[in-house]
């Protein structure tokens, strides 16, 4: 997560949204909800990623070379305007249910059109449910009410849509030391995709991956692990080993 910033100066405020100016750097804006830190830019350099688990992310979609990448979960949409600077090439989309967030972001954290990139106003389960079968790449669920993930994004029923729609999936979560809800996640991850692996370190924000892919794990364990908020890779066999005897997570009837 990103350092402290003493002194902020409050630039715009909706309710429990709140956009601040980072004294520490003059060209960053930080978006926060209620009393989480939601999402950060730098208007001088989409490029820049301010969130350690962001950064993780960036490197799992260079590694699986992800060409076309759906986020539900938008906030200032940080992540894919970094990664369209990276390359404009990528097709890309976002799905964010808060119209607030996203008019907040268009006015004061330098979302514009974007080559590549579409930002919806919509509920992520819905539009998933709507698209074609293999027609992504990559979903990166990073969608938060309070510091919790909305449960119906992330059961069985939601991820194996998921699956069905991208062969590889990673999802954003805060545990603590207990890991429950990482390891219920990743035990209803694994009945939607064959491997389900980690990065991430015992508190704070951990990116679960469930995935029908190929990659280096070797090479993705060195980036992170060099990366300046250090990640832990979680090999799947481990995986299994943790969710042995976890019920998944499923839809309430």
């Amino acid at each position: 997560m990103p350092r402290l910033r003493a002194r902020a100066q409050i630039i715009a405020q909706d309710g429990g949204l709140i956009v601040e100016r980072d004294p520490l750097r003059h060209s960053g804006r930080l978006l926060r909800q209620d009393d989480m830190e939601a999402s950060y830019i730098d208007l001088a350099d989409p490029s820049h990623l301010e969130f350690d688990y962001l950064r993780w992310i960036r490197i799992v979609l260079r590694a699986a070379r992800s060409r076309s990448i759906l986020h539900v979960g938008g906030g200032a949409c940080a992540l894919p305007r970094a990664l369209a600077a990276e390359d404009p090439d990528l097709r890309q989309a976002v799905c964010e249910v808060d119209p607030a967030v996203l008019a907040l972001a268009r006015e004061h954290l330098g979302l514009r059109r974007t080559r590549g990139l579409r930002v919806r106003q919509v509920d992520g389960r819905e539009f998933i449910a709507g698209q074609a079968d293999s027609s992504w790449d990559a979903v990166v669920v990073d969608a938060f009410v309070g510091a919790v993930v909305p449960r119906r994004l992330i059961t069985v029923q939601a991820l194996r849509d998921v699956a069905r729609v991208a062969p590889l999936a990673l999802v954003n979560l805060i545990d603590n030391r207990s890991a429950r809800l990482v390891h219920e996640t990743a035990a209803t991850l694994a009945e939607a995709y064959a491997q389900v692996w980690a990065l991430g370190s015992r508190v704070g924000n951990r990116v679960l991956v469930g995935c029908a892919l190929r990659l280096d794990f070797e090479r993705i364990a060195a980036e992170a692990a060099a990366d300046r908020s250090p990640a832990r890779l979680v090999a799947p066999h481990a995986i299994v080993r943790s969710i042995a005897g976890t019920p998944p997570a499923r839809d309430l009837e």
